[in-house]
C-alpha cells in the first residue's frame, strides 16, 4: 500500500490550473474579473495567437501594495473575503484567491503595479512556479499583467489547445461577457496587433449591445424591467423574428457577475413558447440584482453557475415579466423596416396594468396546478404559469367565445360533419352572390354595441372590400399605414388554439361519446405512452382504455375533429409521445395535442375563402393574444410599411 504523502504547493496548483484554468480564454476572464474588481474604468487586453503566445491585461484600478505582490501569485491569498461568514455575501467578481496562482504555475508571468500612495511601481515575475524577486520599475497607477508561452511546462495541456482562431474565439466570448455586464468602463481588444474591440464607457446598456451584435439586431431588442420587493430584473430580449439554432446568446447578468443557469434558461424558453419554431433559441441580455446573502456563487470552481436561496421565485418573475412585455407588444413581422418603433409600442396605461394585476392568473388554474411538471421540475415554490392576459383582452376574448361566425370554434363543430357546399369552389363567386352556409350567422356590424373595443395599438381593418385573398392562401389587406400579408391557415391555427386553450381552462371543451368504441393496434411501448397520457387526453375528450395486448379502445372524441379518424389522430399522437426519445411531461404533451387539434381544424392553405370568412378571419385576428404568430411558432402574418413599397417601386 502506498504512503500518504502531503502534495507540494507547485503540484497542487497545477492541480488546481486545471480546474480554473481550461484555455487562454479562462485566464482572459479571471484577470479582467480582477480589474474590475479593482475599480478600473479603462481596462485594455492585448492577445497573442489567440492567447497562447501571450495575454496581457492592463487596467487603471486601484493597484496592488508592493508588500503584497508575493501574496498575490500565492494559492488562496486574496483581499476579498476575511471569513467563512464573507462567502455567503460574496460582492465581487473573484474571492477564491486561485487564480493567479495557477496561471502562474503554467505560463511565464509578469506583474507590474502601483497604488496612488507610492511614487514608483513593483514587479514580480514568476517563470513556471518558480518566483523570482520583486523589483522596483516605472507604471501608472494600476496593474499590467503578461501571461507568456502558456502551458509551456505541461506539455499535454498546451496540446490540447484548438487553432488559433478557435482560441481567439473563445477569448473573444470571455472578453465580451465582462464589457457587456461593464459598460460604464472603456473596454479595449487587441489581436496581433490588430484592434478588434475599442469600447468606450456608456451609460445606454443598448449602445454595447449593439457594439457586439450589430445595430440591426439592437433595434429589434426589447426592453423588460420588473422589481419584486429586492430583485430587480432588466435589459432586452430579442423580437421572435430574430433567434438562432443555440443558446450561446442567452446572456444572463447576476449582480455583474455573467451566469449559466438551467432553471432561468427554461423560463425564458416558456416565455418564448409559441413564438418561435421548434429548435430556435431565444436572444437576451438581462440583467438580475439581487441580494447578495440570496445567492451562492461558490458552487463552481469558474463561478459560472450558482444556487440561488429561491430559484422559484427568479423563475416566476422571469416568466411573468417577459410574457407580460409581449403581450402589450406589437411583434407582427416588418418587412423591410427596422421594426424597433413598432416593438416599442404599448397598450395604454390601463391595460398595462391590468397585465400586470393578471400574471398569476393562469398560473393558480387547475392545468397549472396539476400539470405544470416541467416547470416544476426547475422550482419547487414557483406558483405562476406562462399565460397572462389584460383584462380588457379577457373581455374581447370573451366575446370571441360567443361569436359564432365563419371560422369561429362553434362554426367548425357544426362544419366538421357537412360536406364542402359546392357554392366554396365556384371559381367565379364574389361578394355580390356569395352565399354563407346554413347555420352561419354574419359578423356583427362594426357599430355593433356587443363589439368589444380594441386596444389603442391595433387598427381595424377596412371591410369593404379592403381585403382579398391570393393564391388560396394568403389574405391581403391594407392595415395602417401599410399593407399586411396574412398566412390564413397560421393564422386560423393561433385563433382556433386559443379558443381551445379557454375552452379546455374552463372544463369545455366539447366532445362526443362513440357508439361503438373504436379498438386501436398498436406496439406495448407505444400503448403504454398513450395510457400514461390518459389524463392529460381527458381533458381535450379523448377518453382511452385498456383493450390487453397493445391494443387501447377509444370511447370519445373531440367533436371538433369529427372528420378524422380517431386512430389516425391516435398514431401521430403516440409519434409526437416519442419522437424526443424521453418521457415529455404533462403541460408539454396537452400543449402538443392542442396544437395538433388547432392544426388539424383550422384551414388549410389552398382553400379557398368567401369574402364573409376573409372577413371574419380578420376580426378575430384582432381579439386573439398572440396573432402574430401560429402556435409554433411561424409568423401569421407580414407587414410592408407604404415606406418599404416606396423604397421598393423607386418613390423614395
Amino acid at each position: 500500500m502506498p504512503r500518504i504523502v502531503q502534495l507540494s504547493t507547485s503540484v497542487v496548483n497545477k492541480i488546481a490550473a486545471g480546474e480554473v484554468i481550461e484555455r487562454p480564454a479562462s485566464v482572459v476572464k479571471e484577470l479582467m474579473e480582477n480589474s474590475v474588481d479593482a475599480g478600473a474604468v479603462r481596462i485594455d487586453v492585448t492577445l497573442g495567437q489567440g492567447g497562447g503566445e501571450l495575454i496581457r491585461v492592463v487596467d487603471d484600478g486601484c493597484g496592488i501594495d508592493v508588500e503584497d505582490l508575493p501574496l498575490a501569485v500565492d494559492s488562496h491569498a486574496t483581499s476579498k473575503i476575511r471569513s467563512a461568514e464573507d462567502l455567503f455575501s460574496v460582492r465581487t467578481l473573484g474571492f477564491r484567491g486561485e487564480a493567479l496562482a495557477s496561471i502562474a504555475e503554467v505560463s511565464r508571468f509578469s506583474l507590474r503595479s502601483r497604488t496612488a500612495e507610492q511614487s514608483s511601481g513593483a514587479e514580480l515575475e514568476v517563470a513556471g512556479g518558480a518566483r523570482g524577486q520583486v523589483a522596483p520599475c516605472g507604471c501608472p497607477i494600476g496593474t499590467r499583467i503578461e501571461v507568456r508561452d502558456l502551458f509551456f511546462n505541461t506539455p499535454v495541456r498546451r496540446k490540447f489547445l484548438r487553432t488559433t482562431q478557435t482560441e481567439m474565439g473563445h477569448a473573444g466570448e470571455a472578453f465580451a461577457r465582462i464589457a457587456l455586464a461593464n459598460p460604464h468602463i472603456h473596454f479595449t481588444l487587441t489581436h496581433n496587433t490588430r484592434c478588434i474591440h475599442d469600447l468606450p464607457p456608456t451609460e445606454r446598456w443598448l449602445e454595447r449591445i449593439a457594439a457586439f451584435f450589430g445595430p440591426e439586431l439592437a433595434r429589434e431588442m426589447i426592453s423588460v424591467e420588473s422589481t419584486d420587493e429586492n430583485i430587480t430584473l432588466s435589459g432586452y430580449v430579442a423580437n421572435p423574428a430574430h433567434s438562432r439554432t443555440n443558446n450561446r446568446m442567452q446572456y444572463l447578468f447576476l449582480n455583474g457577475r455573467f451566469i449559466r443557469d438551467r432553471s432561468l434558461q427554461h423560463a425564458l424558453g416558456e416565455a418564448y413558447r409559441g413564438l418561435l419554431m421548434t429548435g430556435r433559441y431565444p436572444i437576451s441580455c438581462l440583467r438580475l440584482e439581487i441580494p447578495a446573502e440570496t445567492v451562492d456563487v461558490n458552487v463552481h470552481p469558474t463561478k459560472l453557475e450558482v444556487r440561488f436561496q429561491d430559484a422559484g421565485r427568479l423563475y416566476s418573475q422571469l416568466l411573468g415579466t417577459l410574457r407580460t412585455r409581449f403581450l402589450s407588444t406589437d411583434l407582427t413581422a416588418h418587412v423591410g423596416g427596422s421594426g424597433g418603433e413598432q416593438h416599442e409600442a404599448a397598450h395604454d396605461a390601463a391595460a398595462a396594468e391590468a397585465i400586470r394585476r393578471d400574471v398569476v392568473g393562469w398560473a393558480k388554474s387547475e392545468l397549472a396546478e396539476r400539470i405544470d411538471e416541467s416547470q416544476r421540475q426547475f422550482q419547487r415554490q414557483s406558483t405562476q404559469g406562462t399565460l397572462v392576459a389584460a383584462e380588457s383582452i379577457e373581455a374581447q376574448r370573451a366575446a370571441a367565445a360567443r361569436y359564432d361566425g365563419p371560422l369561429s370554434l362553434n362554426y367548425l363543430n357544426r362544419a366538421a360533419t357537412k360536406p364542402r357546399p359546392e357554392w366554396l369552389d365556384d371559381e367565379d363567386d364574389d361578394e355580390d352572390h356569395a352565399k354563407p352556409a346554413q347555420g352561419q350567422a354574419l359578423p356583427a356590424p362594426a357599430g355593433d354595441e356587443t363589439t368589444p373595443s380594441l386596444p389603442a395599438t391595433i387598427r381595424r381593418v377596412d371591410r369593404g372590400g379592403g381585403a382579398m385573398q391570393v393564391l388560396n392562401r394568403y389574405v391581403i389587406a391594407e392595415e395602417g399605414d401599410g399593407v399586411v400579408v396574412i398566412d390564413q391557415h397560421a393564422l386560423h391555427e393561433r385563433i382556433l388554439y386559443e379558443q381551445i386553450r379557454d375552452k379546455v381552462l374552463a372544463g369545455a371543451l366539447e366532445s362526443q361519446r362513440l357508439l361503438v368504441p373504436e379498438p386501436v393496434d398498436l406496439s406495448s411501448e407505444e400503448a403504454a405512452a398513450v395510457l400514461a397520457s390518459g389524463e392529460v387526453l381527458a381533458k381535450l375528450g379523448i377518453t382511452v382504455e385498456p383493450f390487453g395486448g397493445g391494443t387501447i379502445l377509444i370511447s370519445s372524441y373531440p367533436a371538433m375533429l369529427a372528420n378524422m379518424p380517431p386512430g389516425e389522430l391516435v398514431r401521430e399522437l403516440v409519434d409526437r409521445l416519442l419522437s424526443g426519445g424521453k418521457t415529455p411531461d404533462r403541460r408539454d404533451v396537452l400543449d402538443e395535442l392542442m396544437h395538433m387539434m388547432s392544426c388539424k381544424a383550422a384551414v388549410k392553405a389552398g382553400d379557398r375563402l368567401t369574402p364573409v370568412e376573409v372577413s371574419a378571419l380578420l376580426d378575430q385576428r384582432l381579439l386573439a393574444q398572440d396573432a402574430h404568430h401560429c402556435p409554433h411558432g411561424r409568423p401569421t402574418a407580414l407587414v410592408f410599411t407604404r415606406e418599404e413599397l416606396d423604397k421598393q417601386f423607386k418613390r423614395t
